[in-house]
């Protein structure tokens, strides 16, 4: 017999960026929450301390903060007539385990999403007709426009304290800023980060090709900053230990330093930590949810009564436990027909390596975010009338780190892998290498989905999550694209070798880490018929089940997802506080 807790107004699963954005925005508004976390509670100044933060062995090859895939794991095909397998390693998949999930160890790019990438199907038709989706794409509107979520990007970026320059206030362009971005309310509560060698030189260069170079927005505080909850956050000092690490010096933006520490000071909020949602509960006619179903640490398996359940935990976790309970139908790629699955996607991408000579780039006084980009290439930020695909990316030099122990793989093609020479090559590259790296966009197909496997369970005897993907020809048309572009700018950089960087030319392997940007499987829209949650993130079959993740976006961006996540989910916040407590029910009536 399972134990039951007291009821609550809400129940949040996953309390990463969607978790503590929702729990904050509810208990403000007088609900009690109760947020469920199958990682351990994490704390800026005692987990992450300067004095042990910076330790590449521990953060990076080891993971220490990502979740074991002997926890939990997917199984992986690229095609539906192949049989899935386990990973037993993460590369490409960057798992959180802790409270603040992916949002402790993640980099800082803050994007907004472009209008285009919400309106992606109306748009293309309306400018190049319905034959320019190549055969099997599922693209589709989101259900919203930037216009809806501009005020939640704005809400978003001052909890977080992002770096950055504006380059569209509300229509004025802006020298020095994305020219291209979607209208903006203000600009950045802090100025961009500073800019290091290597953004200059692709600045110059870009700038000189006739192409519209900015700095990338950052979650990594440029200066001190107080935020709206009255946290306080220090300068970054460039230390380069952002990816695959916490942050000790109040300096990234995450749930841990920008939300937490309010959060866990009100009495209407509480959480609990190392356990794991088996489920949501739900009643006879399967049209509400009671709540969810836990298993804590020591293997007691808790019921969790509540009047309103929010699912944002990691965008795969979203889709796996959705399937697990029943909440709307499966995707069937046969057919077609279902919604809980479709259309997932991930991000395509290609680039260029560049090697100097005599540069000094000192790539180990770096941040997360510390990029300079150009968004000419990006959505349809250009005209698609003469290319045979749809979409593009953002194209940009990093100056994340120079960690000793990943650096050292940055030697020029034909180095041997070990012994004195790979040693010179090691040595002559760290100051003077990098990449040109371009994140495209990623649209869904047909035969891309995720849905349960039918052999492999986790510990608990439930069924593994299996993913079906691989490059769609969109994909490497676009990436190909890309690479031209990246070729171009690398040679006019001055680099002494260029190489070019197109994995798309081969099936897609989770072993290869290109990008930990994994979207949809319960996607948003105005149809339910071929959208699993409704423009507020709502569960058109479970009125109050609300989904808040990556798993709502219909497409992918040629971004980062996170600024997206904490737009949408704070725009499903201000629904739930304006709309749906005063008259519980759908939101949307089709």
């Amino acid at each position: 017999m399972n134990k039951i807790r007291e009821k609550t107004d809400v129940v949040i699963v996953g309390l990463g960026w969607a978790g503590s954005l929702m729990a904050n925005e509810l208990t403000q508004a007088g609900l009690n929450v109760v947020a469920i976390e199958r990682g351990s509670w994490r704390d800026t100044s005692s987990d992450f301390p300067t004095t042990i933060d910076t330790d590449e062995l521990r953060f990076v090859s080891r993971r220490a903060i990502m979740q074991p895939p002997a926890v939990e794991t997917l199984t992986f095909r690229n095609s539906p007539i192949q049989q899935a397998l386990p990973l037993r390693e993460w590369n490409t998949y960057q798992f959180g385990m802790n409270v603040g999930g992916a949002g402790t160890h993640w980099n800082g790019m803050t994007w907004r999403f472009l209008p285009y990438d919400l309106q992606s199907y109306s748009q293309t038709v309306e400018r190049y007709g319905k034959n320019k989706f190549l055969e099997g794409m599922q693209v589709q509107d989101w259900g919203v426009t930037y216009a809806d979520i501009e005020p939640f990007y704005d809400k978003f970026e001052r909890y977080a304290g992002t770096s950055g320059k504006a380059g569209n206030i509300q229509g004025e362009k802006i020298e020095g800023g994305n020219v291209f971005e979607g209208p903006r309310s203000r600009d950045y509560p802090l100025p961009p980060l500073k800019r290091t060698q290597l953004s200059m030189m692709f600045d110059k260069t870009t700038r000189e090709m006739g192409y519209h170079p900015f700095a990338v927005p950052a979650g990594n505080t440029s200066g001190a900053y107080t935020n709206p909850l009255g946290i306080n956050m220090a300068p970054c000092t460039y230390c380069g230990y952002c990816e695959f690490f916490g942050c000790g010096n109040w300096s990234k933006s995450s749930p841990n330093a920008c939300i937490l520490p309010a959060l866990v000071q009100r009495p209407n909020f509480s959480v609990i930590t190392e356990s794991e949602v088996l489920r949501v509960n739900l009643s006879a006619d399967k049209k509400t949810a009671t709540g969810v179903t836990f298993i804590d640490s020591t293997g007691e398996v808790w019921e969790q009564p509540a009047d309103i359940v929010v699912i944002s935990a990691y965008q795969m976790d979203n889709v796996r436990l959705m399937l697990l309970s029943g909440i709307g139908k499966p995707y069937d790629h046969k057919t077609g027909e279902g919604v809980v699955g479709r259309n997932y996607a991930y991000q395509t991408v290609s680039g260029a390596g560049m090697f100097f000579e005599n540069e000094m780039m000192n790539p180990f006084i770096g941040a997360g975010a510390l990029a300079q980009a150009i968004d000419d290439f990006n959505g349809d930020n250009f005209d698609h009338t003469d290319h045979d695909f749809i979409g593009g990316g953002v194209a940009l030099v990093h100056s994340t780190n120079g960690r000793p122990i990943g650096q050292s793989n940055n030697v020029p093609p034909g180095t041997p892998r070990w012994g004195s020479e790979w040693k010179k090559a090691a040595k002559e590259s760290y100051q003077n290498y990098n990449n040109i790296y371009c994140m495209g966009n990623s649209y869904p197909h047909r035969d891309v989905f995720l849905d349960l496997d039918p052999e492999y369970k986790d510990r608990h005897g439930q069924p593994l999550l299996r993913v079906t993907f691989d490059w769609i020809e969109n994909d490497k048309r676009s990436a190909k694209f890309m690479a031209d572009r990246s070729v171009e700018i690398a040679h006019a950089m001055g680099a002494k070798t260029v190489v070019r960087q197109e994995p798309t030319t081969k099936p897609f392997s989770p072993m290869d880490n290109l990008s930990s940007h994994t979207t949809g499987g319960a996607c948003m829209g105005d149809d339910p018929k071929t959208s699993a949650v409704n423009r507020y993130l709502q569960c058109w079959d479970v009125h109050n089940t609300f989904v808040c993740g990556a798993s709502a976006f219909a497409n992918n961006g040629g971004y980062n997802p996170t600024g997206t996540v904490g737009a949408l989910t704070l725009w499903a916040a201000e629904a739930i506080k304006t709309q749906y407590l005063k008259a519980p029910g759908p939101l949307v009536r089709v």
